[in-house]
Formats: structure tokens, C-alpha cells, sequence
């Protein structure tokens, strides 16, 4: 075993613990910052959004497109589900995405809703298939999502990213 010491002095010491100092600023200013949007940003936003009179596909297509999306004339799927009335990790997690965009599907537990799925036909940046979900209960949108099936796919809220996020 070899122990190794030395002895700095006190201009050396500063010296190191500047230039550490100066690092992490620079750092601190030089990494983008990623902040999620604020509840007042969400309800902006989703006030140029109607979420009501989703009755049927061709309404959903309609709501898709407030966001810009633009996906084929038929659902790949259009099912029944029950949103549970106990949330486990899953849709706990799903819940959080619905949140973000001022949704909660917490309200609606033991609810039968409808679930539309589209392909979306002009999602940037991106060459595999990507699907739009959306969920209504009683002609509303109670949640909705972007995402694909693919083994390092991605989930995320309805509206599109920007560029610099994709």
C-alpha cells in the first residue's frame, strides 16, 4: 500500500477552488434548462382548446387537429375501457402525462370511457409509426396522448413538440 501526500499552499488551494467555482457557474448557465409548464401556461394554452363535443371519430379527428396532428380518416381502435377505481404504478404514471396538459383522470374512476387510437401521419422528425390516443367520457376529452409502439418508443402530452425538444 502506498500513501501519497503533499503539501499545497494556501495560493494553489484558492487557485483550485476558484477554478472549481467558475466551472459549475459556467454549467449552471450553459445547460438548457427543460421546466415544465406552469398551471397558468397549461390553462392558456388549453383554452384555445375545445375538449367537449368529442363524440364521435370524426370529432376526435377535429380535436387532433387543434394540435396540428394530422392522422388517417379511420381509428386503428376504438374501444370501451374502465378507467379503475385504485390507480397502480401504470396508470399512476399515466395520470402524471394527463396533468401536465390540465387533464386528471382520477375524477373519472370506475367510469366506462372511450378510447380512440389514430395513426398519425405527420409527426416530425420521426420515421416509425406513432399513435394518437384520446379518451371521452360523455362527449369530453378526459386524457389523450402521443405515442408509439416501437421497443424504444416515447409517450408524451398532445401537443406537438417544438424542434428543439424532438
Amino acid at each position: 500500500m502506498f500513501v501519497y501526500s503533499f503539501k499545497a499552499t494556501t495560493l494553489k488551494f484558492f487557485g483550485i477552488i476558484g477554478v472549481a467555482i467558475i466551472t459549475l457557474v459556467a454549467l449552471v448557465f450553459l445547460i438548457p434548462s427543460y421546466s415544465t409548464a406552469t398551471t397558468k401556461e397549461i390553462a392558456l394554452m388549453n383554452e384555445s382548446i375545445s375538449f367537449d363535443n368529442v363524440k364521435n371519430s370524426n370529432d376526435v379527428i377535429k380535436f387532433l387537429s387543434q394540435y396540428g396532428w394530422e392522422v388517417a380518416d379511420s381509428p386503428v381502435e376504438e374501444c370501451e375501457i374502465t378507467i379503475p377505481k385504485e390507480f397502480d404504478k401504470v396508470i399512476s404514471s399515466y395520470n402524471e402525462i394527463q396533468k401536465q396538459q390540465g387533464l386528471d383522470l382520477s375524477k373519472y374512476s370506475k367510469k366506462t370511457a372511450l378510447r380512440y387510437t389514430f395513426k398519425i401521419t405527420n409527426y416530425p422528425n420521426y420515421d416509425g409509426t406513432v399513435y394518437a390516443n384520446v379518451i371521452t367520457y360523455r362527449g369530453k376529452v378526459i386524457a389523450g396522448d402521443i405515442c408509439t409502439a416501437d421497443a424504444k418508443g416515447f409517450i408524451h402530452t398532445l401537443p406537438m413538440p417544438s424542434n428543439d425538444s424532438i
